[in-house]
C-alpha cells in the first residue's frame, strides 16, 4: 500500500485512476478546486464515488497548502493530473493557462526537491507534438514547435519535471495522453459533445473536411498506463500513452452515428487555430517498459461511452 497524492482527482481522467488506486488498497488523498470550467457539480458526482480518499477542496497554485499537504502527508508518489485543458480555451486566456499548468507544477516541485525519493507522474499531453509531420509520434521526437499556449504549457511541465530529476533525483513519469474519452468525460469534448448533439437533434461540428485524424484512447486503457508508470516509476521517462490507430473526424462522426442509432447532421466549418492534422501514438516503450497494452478499439469505446450517457440521461435516446 502507497500513500498518494492526486491531484486533479475528480476529473475525468483523475476520478477513473483514484477509483483504481483505492480498489486496490492505497491511501490516496485526492486535491480538486472543483472549478467553473465545466459544471463543478458533475466533478463533485465523481468526488462523491470515491469512497475512503481525504478529499481536500483547494487549488495546486495555493503555496501554503501545497505545503502543508505534503508536512501532513509523507507521500510515497504525487499523480499530479490537475490542469486547465483544451487548445481552444487556452486561446482566449493564455496567462491563466501559463499560471496554473506551469507555476502550479513547480509548485510540487518545489516541494518534491525536499523529498527527492518521492515519485512523481505528470500528465501531459500529445498537444506537445504540435505540427509534427513524422508519425506514428515517437517521445524522442524532436519537438520545439506547440501551435497553442496549452501545449506549450504542457511542454514546458516536462521540462520543469526534466530539469528539477536532473538536480534532485526525483524519478519522474511524464505521460502525454492522446485524445482521452470515456465514461465521465468532460463534456466540452468532442465525442462526448458529438453524442449529446445526435441524441438532442443538434448538428455536429465538422472543423476542416474531416480529414484531420486523432488517436483516441479508451479511459480504462489510460488508467493501466497511469498506473504502470507509478509503478515503475525511476529515472526520467517520457511515456506515449495512446491507443496506436487513427480515426478521422469524418469517421468518427459517422460512428457517433451507427452506435447511437440515429443520423448525424453535420455543421462544416473551418479549421480551427490550435488544431493540427494529426495525433498518432507509438507506445512501443510504454509496451517494453510499462507492459502497458491498449486495446479497445473506437467502436467498442463509442458502444460502452454510449452506454453510460443513455444512463446518465435517461432523456437521450428515451423516446427514440
Amino acid at each position: 500500500m502507497a500513500r498518494i497524492l492526486l491531484t486533479g482527482g475528480a476529473g475525468f481522467i483523475g476520478s477513473h485512476v483514484s477509483e483504481h488506486l483505492l480498489a486496490r488498497g492505497d491511501d490516496l488523498v485526492v486535491l480538486d478546486n472543483f472549478n467553473s470550467f465545466y459544471d463543478p457539480a458533475l466533478k463533485r458526482r465523481n468526488a462523491a464515488r470515491l469512497g475512503r480518499a481525504r478529499l481536500v477542496e483547494g487549488d495546486i497554485r495555493d503555496a501554503a497548502l501545497i505545503e502543508r499537504l505534503f508536512q501532513e502527508g509523507d507521500f510515497d508518489a504525487v499523480v499530479h493530473l490537475a490542469a486547465m485543458a483544451g487548445v481552444r480555451p487556452s486561446l482566449l486566456d493564455p496567462l491563466y493557462y501559463e499560471d496554473v499548468n506551469v507555476r502550479g507544477t513547480l509548485l510540487i516541485l518545489e516541494q518534491l526537491k525536499r523529498r527527492p525519493k518521492t515519485r512523481f507522474v505528470f500528465a501531459s499531453s500529445s498537444s506537445v507534438y504540435g505540427s509534427n509531420e513524422r508519425v506514428p509520434f515517437r517521445e524522442d521526437d524532436d519537438i520545439h514547435r506547440p501551435v497553442s499556449p496549452y501545449a506549450a504549457t504542457k511542454r514546458a511541465g516536462e521540462l520543469h519535471c526534466f530539469t528539477y530529476h536532473h538536480l534532485y533525483g526525483i524519478p519522474i513519469s511524464a505521460l502525454r495522453f492522446f485524445t482521452v474519452y470515456g465514461p465521465r468525460q468532460r463534456p466540452e469534448m468532442a465525442i462526448h459533445k458529438f453524442v449529446r448533439a445526435v441524441f438532442e437533434g443538434k448538428a455536429i461540428p465538422m472543423y476542416g473536411d474531416g480529414s484531420t485524424r486523432r488517436d483516441y484512447t479508451y479511459i480504462d486503457d489510460i488508467v493501466d498506463g497511469v498506473v504502470r508508470s507509478l509503478d515503475r516509476c525511476a529515472g526520467y521517462e517520457i511515456y506515449n500513452l495512446g491507443e496506436s490507430q487513427t480515426t478521422s473526424l469524418a469517421e468518427l462522426i459517422q460512428l457517433v452515428g451507427e452506435v447511437c442509432g440515429i443520423e448525424p447532421i453535420v455543421d462544416r466549418q473551418p479549421m480551427q487555430p490550435g488544431d493540427v492534422e494529426i495525433t498518432y501514438a507509438d507506445v512501443s516503450k510504454a509496451r517494453s517498459k510499462l507492459g502497458y497494452d491498449p486495446h479497445t478499439t473506437v467502436r467498442d469505446g463509442l458502444e460502452r461511452f454510449v452506454a453510460w450517457y443513455r444512463e446518465e440521461n435517461q432523456h437521450a435516446g428515451g423516446k427514440r
